[in-house]
Formats: C-alpha cells, structure tokens, sequence
C-alpha cells in the first residue's frame, strides 16, 4: 500500500473559518476524510503546523520512507528557503499544491522557493488541488 503524507503550513488550520471568499467554507480535517475514503488503497497521513521548523522535520521524518508528499506550504511557499532545501534533500516526491490560484493573487505570491525541488505544482483548484496532487503522485 502506497503511503502519502498531506501537510499542511500556517494558517491552513483555519480553513473553513477564514477568508472563505479564498479557501472556501469547508474545514480540511472533513476534507481529509473525502480523500481518505476516495483513496481507500492509499494510506494517507496528515499533519499541519504553523512552525517553519515542525515542517521541515516532518520532511526530513518521511522523505525517505514514504511514496509521496502532497504539500501546500501556505506563505512559506514564498518565503522559506529551508523547507525548499528541505524538500531537495530527500528523496520522497513532493507535490505543491495552493487551494487559490497564487498567480491571480498579490505579486510576492507568484514566486515559490519550493516548486523547482517539487515533481510538480497544483494550484486554483479549491480543496481539490489536493486530490489532484494525490492522483501525480500515484501515476509517478
């Protein structure tokens, strides 16, 4: 059986409750359930953390054991140097993926330090973004 962690960064824990008009009325942990239902042959795992360094040792944890990382990084997408370092240092597969289209959205926004470590970059699709970053991972 295939196992993937999705993790999430800051402020990702407050899905459903802020900026709806953005991410939506739906919180992630019941999002969490569709996907594990859907993807019943996948073992999938989830963490969140609003701390730059709880992410890169949950990369570092799993990078080497697991078949696939689905990733939305939150703003340390366009800011952290480290976890793109991270990311490059393993040998696990990272998806990024970003529930709004980050290229519609403020200019500091539409550069990622992770995506040129990442097998691929999922964005604009909602909460399906995930579900998509599941599917590349399963087809790699």
């Amino acid at each position: 059986m295939k196992k993937i962690l999705v993790l999430n960064g800051p402020n990702l824990n407050l899905l459903g409750v802020r900026e709806k008009s953005i991410y939506g009325s739906q919180d992630f942990l019941s999002y969490f359930e569709e996907l594990k239902t859907r993807f019943s042959t996948v073992q999938l795992e989830y963490f969140q953390s609003n701390s730059e360094g709880k992410l890169i040792d949950k990369i570092h944890e799993v990078g080497f054991a697991y078949d696939g990382i689905v990733m939305n990084a939150g703003a340390y997408t366009h800011t952290s140097i480290a976890i793109g370092d991270a990311i490059a240092a393993v040998q696990t597969p990272v998806i990024e993926v970003h529930i709004s289209n980050v290229h519609q959205r403020e200019e500091f926004r539409h550069h990622s330090f992770l995506a040129k470590n990442c097998k691929g970059v999922i964005c604009g699709f909602g909460l399906d973004s995930y579900r998509l970053g599941i599917e590349a991972l399963l087809v790699l």
